[in-house]
C-alpha cells in the first residue's frame, strides 16, 4: 500500500529484467554468436538498470515542513525525525539524499566559496577532494540528526562577498540574506550536500532531492535547468494556515508551473493542516475550511484540485511511529503517497521498458537474422549435395562452377559495399561538422567575444538570441544528414536482400527532436531568467556574459554531448547488420564451394558430409529454438505491470 512497498516491487521486476539481459548475454557469448556491437549494446543496458534512479525533488520556501514531509514519507521507520525538523531555516542548501555502495555512509558538503569558479555542482561531483566528507552513524538516530544539522549551517561574510558568490542583496527587501550593521551578511557554509546513506528504499534507487526556496534556487540555476526538470516527481509544498504567498507564488511560475515546462509528476502539498483543526469547530466546518484553501490554491496556481493534497506532516509522522491509525487517516498523507505511488513508478517503468525493448529487440532480431542466415546457407549446401547423390563427376564439376560463379557475383557486389561504406563514412563527418562538440565550441568562442565586445544592451541581447538560432540551425542540419543516411541505408538494404538474399529488414530510426526541444527548454529559461530587459538593464555586462556562459552553455553542452554519443550508437548499430549478414554470407559461399570441392576430390564421401550438415542443421535449429524461449522470456518480464493492486493486497 505504500510507496515503499511498491518501490520494492519495482526494484524486483528492475532485477529480473537484469538477470533475463544477463542470460541472454551469456548465452550469447557461450554460442559464439556475439559481437562487439551487440555486447556493448546489452552492456550499457545492464549498466543502466544498475544505476538507475527514482529522482524525487521537494521544493518549498523555508518553514513548510517540507523536511517534515520527507521524515513522515521515507523515514518514519525510524521512530524518530532523521532531517532535523525545527522552526526556522534547517536546509540552507540543495540537498540530496541518496545511497551509493561504493561508499561509506557520509554527508558530502561543497563548500560555498566553489561558486568563485566556473565550475557547475555536477562537475565537482567529479572531483571528490573539493568536498568535505563527514563520516555518518546509521546506527544511532541521534548521532544521524546531529550530523544531518550540518546542512543548515551558515557563515557571515561581507556584503560585496556575498554578492560576489551569486547572493542577490536588496535592501529592506528580504529576510533571507539580512545585511547587518557592520555590513555581513548571513549566507549558507555550504553549496550542495549529498548525504550517503544506506536506507532501504535509497539502496532500491530513490534519489531524495531537498531544496532550501527561492534564494537558493535563484543562486543556483543548475536547480532550475538540470535537477528540477529532470526529476520524476516534485512535490511542492505550502504552508495551510498562509496559502500561496508571494514568493511561494514566484518560485511555482518561475521554476515549476511555467507554460513549457512537463506537468507530470507535478504535486502541490498544502501542509499543515492541523493548524486550522479548532476544537470548538466540528469536523465538517473544519473539512470546509481546508477545501477552500485548496480551491483558493489551485486558483492561484491554475491546477485542478486534483492535483492539490492538503496534509499534516508532523501529525502523519507522529501516527506511523505510535501505528496511531485514526491519527494518519486524519493527517491525510496517505492519499498524497497513493497519489505519488500510482502516478511515479508506473511512468518511471514504462521509461525503462520502453528503452529496454526497443535495444533488446534490435539484439534479438539481429541474432536470429545470424541464425536465419546460417540456417539458409546451410541448406543450399543440403540441397545441392542431395542433388548430388548418384550423379557423375561432370555434374559435380558443374555444381562447382555455379557455386564459384555465385560467389564471384557476391564479391562484385562487395564493391558496392565498399562503395556505401565511404559514402556513409563521408555522411558521417558532414554530421558531426554540424551535431559535432567542435561545431559548439567555435559558436560559443564567437558568441563570448560578441558579448565581450558588445556596447548596447542590444546587441548583448543579440549575441544571446543569435547562440540559440546557431544551435537550432546545427541541429537542423545534422537532421538533414541523418535523413540522407537513413534514405542511402534503405537502399542499400533493400538492394543486398534482393540481390543476395540477405535478412537486413528495416534500418533503426533515429531522431534529434528530444534535443531540439530541449535546445528550446534552454533558450526559454535564458529569455525568462538572463535575456530580459530588467536583467540588462539593472546588471553589469560582464555578470550577464558570466551567467551566460557558467549556466546556459553548460547545459547545451552537455545536450549536444548526449545528441553525439547518441548518434554514434545509431551509426554502429545501422551498419553492423550488413557487415554481418555480408561477412556470414561470404563464409557460407567460401563453405559450399570447399565442400563440392572436396567432393569432387573425394576427400569427403557425399554421404559423410551430409550427416554432418544434417548434426550441424540440427544445432541451429536448437540455438533457435533457445533464443526464441530466450527472447520470449524477456518480453514477458518486460510485460509485466508493477501493479499497484497486487502491491496493495500483499501488503
Amino acid at each position: 500500500m505504500t510507496l515503499a512497498q511498491h518501490l520494492a516491487a519495482y526494484s524486483e521486476w528492475r532485477g529480473e529484467l537484469s538477470t533475463a539481459l544477463a542470460n541472454f548475454s551469456g548465452w550469447l557469448v557461450e554460442n559464439e554468436l556475439t559481437d562487439a556491437q551487440t555486447d556493448r549494446r546489452i552492456s550499457q543496458l545492464l549498466d543502466k538498470l544498475r544505476e538507475d534512479r527514482l529522482h524525487v525533488a521537494f521544493v518549498a520556501e523555508f518553514s513548510r515542513g517540507k523536511s517534515e514531509l520527507i521524515n513522515a514519507i521515507f523515514f518514519a521507520d525510524y521512530g524518530n525525525r532523521i532531517l532535523p525538523s525545527t522552526a526556522g531555516r534547517t536546509t540552507m542548501c540543495p540537498t540530496e539524499l541518496m545511497f551509493d555502495a561504493s561508499k561509506a555512509p557520509s554527508i558530502e558538503l561543497l563548500p560555498i566559496e566553489c561558486r568563485e569558479s566556473n565550475t557547475s555542482i555536477s562537475e565537482y561531483k567529479r572531483f571528490p577532494d573539493e568536498w568535505t566528507v563527514l563520516p555518518l552513524d546509521t546506527a544511532s538516530a541521534g548521532s544521524m540528526q546531529e550530523a544531518l544539522r550540518h546542512v543548515g549551517e551558515v557563515i557571515r561574510v561581507d556584503r560585496k562577498v556575498a554578492e560576489g558568490l551569486g547572493f542577490t542583496i536588496v535592501d529592506g527587501d528580504t529576510a533571507v540574506f539580512r545585511v547587518d550593521h557592520d555590513g555581513s551578511v548571513e549566507i549558507p557554509r555550504w553549496r550542495h550536500a549529498i548525504i550517503n546513506f544506506p536506507h532501504p528504499l535509497l539502496q532500491q534507487g530513490l534519489v531524495i532531492l531537498d531544496t532550501p526556496g527561492l534564494n537558493a534556487i535563484g543562486t543556483e540555476p543548475e536547480l532550475t535547468l538540470s535537477l528540477l526538470p529532470n526529476a520524476h516527481a516534485v512535490l511542492f509544498i505550502l504552508a495551510a494556515d498562509t496559502g500561496v504567498t508571494q514568493s511561494d507564488l514566484t518560485v511555482w511560475r518561475d521554476h515549476i508551473g511555467s507554460a513549457g515546462r512537463r506537468k507530470k509528476g507535478r504535486i502541490v502539498v498544502l501542509n499543515k493542516i492541523d493548524s486550522l483543526w479548532d476544537e470548538l469547530k466540528s469536523v465538517q466546518e473544519i473539512d470546509a475550511e481546508v477545501a477552500r484553501q485548496v480551491d483558493s490554491c489551485a486558483w492561484t496556481l491554475d491546477l485542478p484540485e486534483s492535483q492539490i493534497f492538503p496534509v499534516s506532516a508532523q501529525k502523519a509522522l507522529l501516527a506511523k511511529i505510535n501505528d496511531d491509525q485514526p491519527l494518519l487517516a486524519r493527517s491525510r498523507l496517505l492519499e498524497l503517497e497513493r497519489a505519488l505511488t500510482d502516478e511515479l513508478i508506473p511512468a518511471k517503468q514504462e521509461i525503462v521498458r520502453d528503452n529496454t525493448d526497443s535495444e533488446f529487440s534490435d539484439c534479438y532480431l539481429r541474432t536470429r537474422s545470424l541464425l536465419d542466415s546460417r540456417l539458409l546457407g546451410l541448406r543450399e549446401q543440403l540441397v545441392e549435395l542431395t542433388e548430388l547423390r548418384g550423379k557423375n563427376k561432370g555434374v559435380v564439376e558443374y555444381m562447382m562452377g555455379k557455386v564459384r560463379l555465385e560467389k564471384e557475383e557476391f564479391e562484385t557486389g562487395l564493391q558496392r559495399y565498399y562503395a556505401v561504406r565511404s559514402v556513409f563514412s563521408q555522411l558521417t563527418n558532414k554530421l558531426f561538422a554540424h551535431l559535432g562538440l567542435d561545431s559548439l565550441r567555435l559558436l560559443t568562442n564567437s558568441t563570448r567575444e560578441a558579448m565581450v565586445a558588445a556596447t548596447f544592451s542590444k546587441t548583448l541581447s543579440t549575441a544571446m538570441a543569435q547562440f540559440f538560432a546557431s544551435a537550432r540551425g546545427n541541429l537542423r542540419r545534422s537532421h538533414a544528414e541523418v535523413t540522407e543516411i537513413m534514405t542511402m541505408m534503405e537502399v542499400i538494404y533493400k538492394k543486398f536482400s534482393v540481390e543476395h538474399g540477405l535478412k537486413l529488414g528495416t534500418p533503426i530510426a533515429f531522431s534529434l527532436r528530444r534535443y531540439e526541444t530541449e535546445i528550446d527548454r534552454l533558450d526559454q529559461w535564458c529569455d525568462t531568467h538572463i535575456n530580459t530587459m530588467f536583467q540588462l538593464l539593472t546588471h553589469e555586462k560582464s555578470q550577464l556574459t558570466q551567467r551566460f556562459f557558467e549556466e546556459v552553455t553548460v547545459q547545451v553542452r552537455k545536450t549536444f554531448e548526449h545528441a553525439n554519443r547518441d548518434a554514434e550508437s545509431w551509426l554502429k548499430a545501422i551498419m553492423a547488420p550488413m557487415e554481418i549478414q555480408i561477412r556470414e554470407h561470404h563464409i557460407q559461399l567460401k563453405r559450399r564451394l570447399e565442400s563440392i570441392k572436396r567432393i569432387h576430390q573425394a576427400t569427403d564421401t557425399l554421404e559423410e558430409r551430409i550427416e554432418e550438415l544434417v548434426h550441424v542443421e540440427n544445432n541451429l535449429l536448437s540455438q533457435m529454438k533457445v533464443l526464441t524461449e530466450i527472447g520470449n522470456g524477456v518480453r514477458d518480464v518486460l510485460q509485466q505491470t508493477v501493479s499497484i493492486e497486487e502491491v496493495r493486497s500483499a501488503a
